[in-house]
């Protein structure tokens, strides 16, 4: 109730729903898993009080049946139930049968980076004629650009929200990635507010108060952004992200090759071995071939990296 009194006070015009998840799916069975049932009535209490559209997170039939009856305004399906479409095809079959519908349902992106299954996803919600909301909430702690850039194209007029709460797992990031989300043109976010982040009883590390939250939104609200070029901000979303990924493969490749060199020390063994090079250069060239890139480019990208694997090892 605090902290839905202090974002109703520090949000002023935003619009937003309030939401809480009453059934919470963690991976450990020893960490909070929500208070059940009887948070629903808090939630009502919220709405109540404050005016404030409320939404909870469903995981199965019997979660959308009593969410419903209770009154909440949203569904949302998490990334975990996200990964299983036949799950996601119960729920939908249950909204379509109860006789109270909810505003909206939120579907968050599955664990794993595959846009087809989201899509798939949202799709089964759709055919229930039930509203819906897309949120994009990365992998692994990771925006995963490319997936929600292939959503946005496949369904431009879709709602998109971003989750930089669980994209970041780190409170500190949120802004930047606010940022970013608004020069795409996201549609909105959701983001986890604690009115004491430090008591908070799963996710601490990520959530921001109310007064930081409206911070936040302020700066970005008050900087317009230039639309004519947002396709080509989502295509340099997708490199920024992939240079990413490609240099953290590198760091890893030359952690591995450390410990070759130390495997190879003790048997005393030279650090270039001449017939591994030539092996692993002609798949290289090969793949040159396959990806219509040329065997010059290949063998100089291989050369620079395999030549700071030797100093690893030495």
């Amino acid at each position: 109730m605090e902290t839905a009194r202090l974002l109703k006070e520090e949000c002023g015009t935003i619009p937003f729903i309030y939401r809480a998840g009453v059934w919470k799916p963690r991976t450990s069975p020893d960490t909070f898993q929500g208070a059940g049932e009887e948070a629903l009535g808090w939630l009502m209490e919220v709405r109540e009080t404050y005016g404030i559209p409320v939404a909870t997170e469903v995981a199965t039939p019997d979660h959308v049946r009593t969410a419903l009856f209770a009154g909440i305004d949203y569904l949302w399906i998490g990334a975990r139930t996200s990964a299983n479409p036949i799950t996601v095809q119960t729920i939908a079959d249950t909204i379509r049968k109860t006789k109270r519908h909810p505003k909206g349902v939120l579907v968050k992106n599955p664990v794993s980076e595959d846009a087809a299954l989201w899509l798939g996803n949202i799709e089964r919600i759709e055919q229930t004629g039930v509203p819906v909301i897309a949120v994009h909430r990365g992998c692994n702690h990771q925006p995963c650009w490319s997936m929600a850039h292939a959503l946005r194209i496949a369904k431009p007029e879709l709602p998109l929200l971003i989750d930089p709460s669980h994209m970041s797992g780190n409170a500190d990031k949120i802004a930047a990635l606010l940022s970013k989300a608004a020069e795409l043109g996201y549609d909105g976010s959701m983001i986890e507010i604690h009115c004491n982040p430090s008591s908070a009883l799963s996710d601490a590390k990520q959530q921001l108060t109310p007064a930081q939250y409206r911070a936040i939104m302020q700066s970005i609200l008050d900087n317009t952004r230039d639309i004519s070029e947002r396709e080509l901000r989502w295509l340099r979303a997708e490199i920024d992200e992939l240079d990413d990924r490609l240099w953290d493969t590198i760091a890893a490749r030359m952690d591995v090759s450390r410990r070759i060199g130390e495997w190879k020390k003790t048997r005393g063994m030279a650090p270039l071995q001449p017939q591994r090079y030539q092996e692993i250069l002609s798949l290289r060239e090969q793949w040159a071939d396959q990806h219509g890139l040329s065997r010059e480019f290949a063998k100089e990208l291989f050369d620079t990296i395999h030549a700071e694997s030797v100093k690893r090892q030495e």
